[in-house]
């Protein structure tokens, strides 16, 4: 890695990807909202959960609320909750583990 970015850190690769990931969810909830209300191909909830679960829970609370999308679906924003929960445990690991 080091020949290919010499001046980049690994925590700063982490939280680029983290970004993108967030930028990319974030933007697949207006999608999936707006063909919704179009009556056209949806983005699959199992797309949105899974970004959710790697990472992009932020996003997902986010455009849930922007977009007022997914906000009656209680199954869904209990998998949401869930994803949300997992990924601040393993920040807290991670967070506990280095100190």
């Amino acid at each position: 890695m080091t020949l290919l970015l010499p001046d980049v850190s690994t925590a700063t690769l982490v939280v680029v990807g983290v970004v993108a990931l967030n930028v990319v969810t974030f933007a697949l909830w207006g999608v999936d909202k707006w063909k919704a209300s179009r009556g056209k191909w949806r983005v699959p909830e199992k797309i949105l959960l899974q970004l959710a679960f790697v990472g992009g829970w932020p996003a997902a609370w986010i455009g849930a609320h922007h977009f007022r999308h997914k906000s009656s679906k209680l199954r869904f924003r209990r998998k949401l909750m869930v994803a949300t929960l997992l990924n601040l445990a393993v920040v807290a690991g991670l967070i506990w583990a280095t100190r």
